[in-house]
């Protein structure tokens, strides 16, 4: 399989991490969102949505959209089990994925923030503050959605999709000490070796010099 993916992409992140938790050997191929490769029209053919991340399966099939991707690799690949069965365990655990994925992630992609800047004179600062205010305000819905208790052992979908973004959170500097659960959840989440190796500044085209 191929992964075309970009090393700080939370989105990419997510099945980065779930194809290492299938133990399932995948090619990165990078694709620079700030240097605008997603808009080459040999990604756009592959890609019409421009974006990351793009799976090619051995057969050739093309699949896109994180979540979408993790649903078609936890049917094929069973173990371990990042969507619940159950029926209402399953609608507990993707309300969450989807807090994420859906109220967070849209309005903070490279997309939007260039366009406030670009069309409505946003400053860097006023973007960050965007960025802030969002992450606080979805993590806050997410936090009161959280069980009590500790992770699962083996995290869900719900359980990547938090960490993930929590990697954006303290990027943009939001204090995760007011949640909880999230911070427990990204802890018990970064110490398992395929979600670490996961982590954006473990990827190859990661040229920062961080390293966790």
């Amino acid at each position: 399989m191929k992964l075309y993916s970009y090393w700080r992409s939370t989105t990419s992140y997510r099945v980065r991490a779930a194809l290492n938790l299938k133990r399932l050997a995948y090619e990165t191929i990078p694709v620079d969102l700030v240097a605008g490769d997603q808009n080459a029209p040999e990604y756009a053919a592959l890609n019409a949505g421009k974006g990351v991340p793009t799976l090619v399966l051995d057969d050739g099939a093309v699949l896109t959209q994180s979540l979408a991707i993790i649903e078609y690799i936890d049917a094929i690949w069973p173990e371990p089990q990042l969507i619940p069965r159950e029926p209402m365990a399953r609608a507990r655990v993707m309300a969450i994925a989807h807090a994420v994925a859906l109220d967070i992630h849209p309005v903070n992609n490279l997309r939007v923030i260039g366009k406030l800047k670009s069309r409505f004179g946003a400053t860097p600062d006023q973007a960050a503050d965007w960025m802030r205010h969002w992450i606080i305000e979805g993590f806050t819905a997410i936090e009161a959605m959280l069980p009590d208790g500790a992770p699962p052992e083996t995290p869900d979908i719900a359980g990547i999709c938090i960490t993930t973004q929590a990697y954006n959170a303290r990027r943009w500097g939001v204090d995760l000490r007011a949640f909880p659960k999230i911070a427990r959840m990204e802890q018990h989440c970064l110490r398992i070796p395929a979600i670490a190796d996961a982590h954006p500044d473990n990827q190859p085209d990661n040229h920062s010099g961080a390293r966790v």
